[in-house]
């Protein structure tokens, strides 16, 4: 899963962040019940660890929403969480754009409508 998503992130457009974005979130969405994943990246205006809401206050969407992340597997929501978690805290350590994404406050992921983890605290 890793290289896959290590792919997809170097050919989104992060050179060069919004001055205003505070806040980077991977949002993550079930297309299809059980089987169809996808993600996309959002920059926000703000970034809150004690108020989830920060993920709504987009800026930017980096061109991913019409451009999203896709794969298909049968898996339990947690376990691709697990999944997108444990993969982009491989690439915030090593990945082209890492420190580009680690000039904002915080980095997150999540399904959207639920909670977010935080990857990166600045």
């Amino acid at each position: 899963m890793y290289k896959d998503i290590e792919k997809w992130i170097d050919n989104v457009d992060l050179e060069n962040i919004p001055k205003e974005v505070k806040g980077i979130c991977f949002n993550l969405y079930e297309d299809k019940v059980g089987s169809a994943w996808s993600m996309e990246i959002v920059g926000t205006e703000r970034f809150d660890v004690d108020d989830e809401d920060w993920a709504c206050d987009e800026v930017t969407t980096f061109d991913t929403r019409d451009n999203p992340y896709e794969f298909e597997r049968e898996s339990f929501w947690e376990d691709i969480l697990n999944g997108f978690v444990s993969a982009l805290k491989e690439y915030l350590e090593k990945g082209k754009y890492a420190d580009t994404l680690k000039s904002v406050e915080g980095v997150g992921v999540g399904f959207v409508e639920g909670d977010i983890e935080i990857l990166f605290l600045k």
